[in-house]
């Protein structure tokens, strides 16, 4: 993408503390409107490179674009960014209205647009009945909302929110990822966002970046990252539950084959990223992918014993051994076995995905 049609456009950003590189060459270019999640295990280096972005790091190398302005070197408050921090950092002796106006009084901006911007924020936020609160009044998705307001009425062009629904409850944070999405649709601002909840990642991205060691691993829709994932490390940080592997190798007796003891699962429909060669390789299929007593209508089936079975209200997690290795199918809790049944399962090698040995997708 051309830096001038990029929103946010990072080259070749580096960053080192010391002897110890954090981020490495990492190159990111995010579209106008786009909504890009950062995603990673905690130190992959995620919230540091929306901290260089923000202008609150500065980086050892390379180059930072927001609306084709080189900021690199650029404050913060220069940027033209809107930031939400994990913690709400709010003034607790101002009232709501007061902790929205902050910032805008501070840089001068005339009584009557801000009273404008306030409105607008707080129709958006749906927190109008709040104004006149303090944050010690609020609850904990009350208070989230004002911090997002406070971004808001800053009326730029590029939000980032660094892991903002981290501090609060499962429901709450299920109810404020619409919230934020909602708010998406409605402005169609450019938004990057910080999290480590792959749930999180899946429902609000336009784009997935997942992170690995200061290294963006794959960057794509997130569709394209969960069916077909560049690497093992990505294939097995999305999902819930993660990706089955199976240890073995891949053989051509006529035809690819993979195998795995007395397993040998055919690969007719697979479709290679690259030609294939004999040997170790790992086999990943997603447990909602594999088919349970559900008859030979799948292009490969096999016998297995129940270890366990995990109930989990609207579905349930069944585990087996296949080929002497942990397997995981998820089936409808109607259809659920008993621990110690004798079972048929059954894939499409079309829907998995084949790893070399350095973790690499086949």
């Amino acid at each position: 993408m051309n830096v001038a049609n990029a929103s946010v456009s990072v080259q070749d950003l580096s960053l080192s503390f010391g002897s110890v590189t954090v981020l490495k060459s990492l190159n990111l270019d995010v579209a106008e409107g786009e909504f890009v999640v950062l995603l990673g295990p905690s130190g992959c280096g995620k919230s540091t490179l929306l901290n260089c972005i923000a202008g609150l790091l500065d980086i050892s190398d390379g180059r930072i674009f927001i609306k084709g302005k080189n900021v690199t070197w650029e404050e913060p408050a220069d940027r033209g960014i809107g930031m939400v921090f994990q913690s709400y950092a709010l003034y607790p002796q101002m009232t709501v209205e007061k902790n929205l106006s902050f910032g805008l009084r501070v840089a001068g901006t005339p009584k009557d647009e801000i009273d404008k911007r306030i409105a607008r924020a707080a129709e958006i936020l749906q927190i109008g009945p709040l104004l006149q609160r303090k944050p010690a009044a609020l609850s904990g998705g009350q208070r989230q909302r004002v911090a997002i307001g406070r971004a808001l009425v800053r009326d730029v062009d590029v939000f980032l929110f660094d892991e903002p629904l981290s501090n609060l409850d499962a429901k709450l944070r299920s109810e404020l990822r619409v919230e934020i999405k909602r708010l998406h649709q409605k402005l169609a601002n450019t938004m990057i966002y910080v999290t480590h909840d792959q749930i999180e990642a899946m429902t609000l991205a336009d784009r997935i970046a997942v992170m690995r060691g200061g290294v963006i691993q794959q960057f794509d829709a997130p569709q394209v990252i969960y069916n077909r994932p560049v690497n093992r490390f990505v294939a097995g940080f999305l999902g819930s539950p993660g990706m089955n592997f199976l240890d073995g190798r891949l053989e051509n007796d006529g035809g690819w084959h993979f195998v795995a003891g007395e397993l040998k699962v055919p690969l007719a429909s697979y479709d290679f990223e690259r030609e294939p060669s004999p040997g170790a390789s790992v086999f990943g299929i997603r447990p909602e992918h594999v088919g349970l007593n559900s008859g030979s209508g799948w292009p490969f089936t096999a016998q297995a014993t129940v270890d366990v079975v995990e109930p989990m209200g609207s579905d349930t997690l069944v585990w087996l051994k296949l080929a002497d290795q942990n397997f995981t199918v998820r089936v409808t809790s109607e259809r659920a076995p008993q621990s110690g049944e004798s079972v048929e399962i059954g894939f499409d090698p079309m829907r998995a995905s084949l790893f070399d040995e350095q973790g690499n997708r086949l």
